[in-house]
């Protein structure tokens, strides 16, 4: 029955992920669809760039949250 719901019920294609900057190690909170630059909180490091669709994680990804 589950398995009916499941695919009736949509997926989000979305997530949020906690990126670690290579400059300083700060860990922040990224959307991998972001349509703007992000830049870390701390150094000021580009840590994603927008390209169309899904953003370029410049940063190295711990988790993805979703």
């Amino acid at each position: 029955m589950e398995t009916e719901w499941s695919k009736l019920i949509p997926k989000p294609r979305s997530a949020f992920l906690l990126v670690q900057c290579n400059e300083c190690g700060h860990r922040q909170t990224v959307f991998d669809h972001a349509k703007i630059e992000v830049t870390c909180q701390v150094c000021g490091a580009i840590l994603a760039k927008p390209s169309g669709g899904k953003a370029k994680i410049l940063g190295k990804v711990l988790e993805s949250y979703g």
